[in-house]
C-alpha cells in the first residue's frame, strides 16, 4: 500500500509540470500573447535573457538603470539590480562561466555582475566607444560588440578578447545595432538600423573577420536586435512595423511574426525546449511571446 500511495503521490506530483510543458506545446505557432502588463519598463526596455538556472531579465525594469527579474508564469517582475553611476545597460548576455554583461550607452563601458554577489563591476571602458548598444557572446568567451553613434546615423563594431583589450574590427559604418552569431560561429551578422542593412561576416578562430556581404536589405521601418534559431535562421526585430523577420542562412524571407506593439526592440529563446520567443516592446513597454517550430541556437535554460 505504501508503494502504491508513494507512486499515486510521484505521478500526481509529475503531472503537472508534464501538463505545463504540454500546455506550452499546444500553443499555437507563431501567435503573439502577452507576459507581462504594459508599462511596466520604461521605454528602453531591451535585452530579454536568460541564465542557466532559467532565470529571466530585462533590463530597465520600472525605470532606466536596472535589471528586471520577471517571471515566466505569471508576468510578474522585481528589481535584480540598480546599476550604479547613472549607468543605462540596454542588453543582457551570459558568458560560459555564468556572469552577466551588460553594454552600458551612456558611461561607454561593457560592465558585468556577479550572480551571487550583485556587484557591478566595469569590464571594459573606453573613450573611443560610441554607445555600446549589443552583444553576442562566442562559446570562447570573445564578446563582439555594436557600438553606434545615434547623432550621425554611423557605427562601428568591436571585439572584447579575455584580457578585455578591446579590438576594433570596422569603423565608418552604419547605424551599428543587432548582432548574433551563427550556430557555428563562422559567420558573424550585424545589422544598420538607420539603413536597414544586414550584413554578414566569416568569422575564424582567432576571432577575426573577413569578406564582409551584404545579407538582407529592406525598404522600410528599422532594425534592432536579432537571433538565431538551431537551424542557422535569423530572427530580426522590426522596430516600427510591430515584426519578427524570420530569413534563412541564405537571406530569404521565411515569413514575418506579428506582434501586439510596433517597437520590438530585442528577442530571446527561452523555455526548456528552447522554442519560445521573448520580445521586449518599447511602446507598449512590456514582453510578449510566440511558440516556434524551431529552438534557439543556445538554450541557456
Amino acid at each position: 500500500m505504501r508503494k502504491h500511495i508513494y507512486l499515486v503521490v510521484m505521478m500526481a506530483g509529475w503531472g503537472l509540470p508534464m501538463m505545463a510543458q504540454q500546455k506550452t506545446a499546444a500553443r499555437p505557432l507563431y501567435e503573439a500573447r502577452d507576459l507581462t502588463a504594459e508599462n511596466m519598463f520604461s521605454v528602453n526596455i531591451e535585452g530579454p535573457n536568460f541564465d542557466k538556472a532559467g532565470n529571466f531579465y530585462v533590463v530597465n525594469f520600472e525605470k532606466d538603470g536596472t535589471i528586471g527579474k520577471i517571471n515566466t508564469h505569471t508576468g510578474s517582475g522585481e528589481v535584480f539590480v540598480t546599476l550604479p553611476d547613472s549607468s543605462v545597460a540596454n542588453g543582457i548576455h551570459f558568458n560560459s562561466k555564468g556572469t552577466m554583461f551588460l553594454p552600458d550607452f551612456i558611461n561607454h563601458n561593457v560592465l558585468t555582475i556577479n550572480m551571487k554577489t550583485k556587484k557591478v563591476s566595469v569590464f571594459v571602458h573606453s573613450n573611443k566607444f560610441n554607445q555600446p548598444n549589443d552583444l553576442c557572446i562566442n562559446r570562447k568567451d570573445q564578446i563582439f560588440v555594436s557600438d553606434p553613434k545615434w547623432a550621425n546615423n554611423t557605427g562601428q563594431l568591436w571585439r572584447i578578447d579575455a584580457n578585455r583589450t578591446p579590438v576594433l574590427l570596422e569603423a565608418n559604418m552604419g547605424t551599428t545595432n543587432g548582432i548574433e552569431l551563427s550556430p557555428d560561429e563562422k559567420t558573424l551578422y550585424v545589422n544598420e538600423s538607420v539603413q536597414r542593412k544586414i550584413w554578414k561576416y566569416d568569422v575564424d578562430d582567432a576571432g577575426n573577420i573577413s569578406h564582409k556581404t551584404l545579407f538582407a536589405t529592406f525598404p522600410d521601418f528599422g532594425f534592432d536586435g536579432m537571433k538565431c534559431d538551431k537551424a542557422g535562421n535569423l530572427y530580426i526585430a522590426r522596430w516600427g512595423k510591430g515584426v519578427i523577420a524570420v530569413m534563412s542562412p541564405q537571406g530569404a524571407l521565411i515569413r514575418e511574426v506579428p506582434l501586439k506593439g510596433k517597437q520590438c526592440s530585442n528577442l530571446v529563446f527561452g523555455d526548456k525546449d528552447g522554442k519560445t520567443v521573448y520580445v521586449t516592446l518599447q511602446d507598449r513597454k512590456c514582453v510578449e511571446t510566440f511558440r516556434v517550430a524551431i529552438a534557439g541556437r543556445r538554450i541557456t535554460n
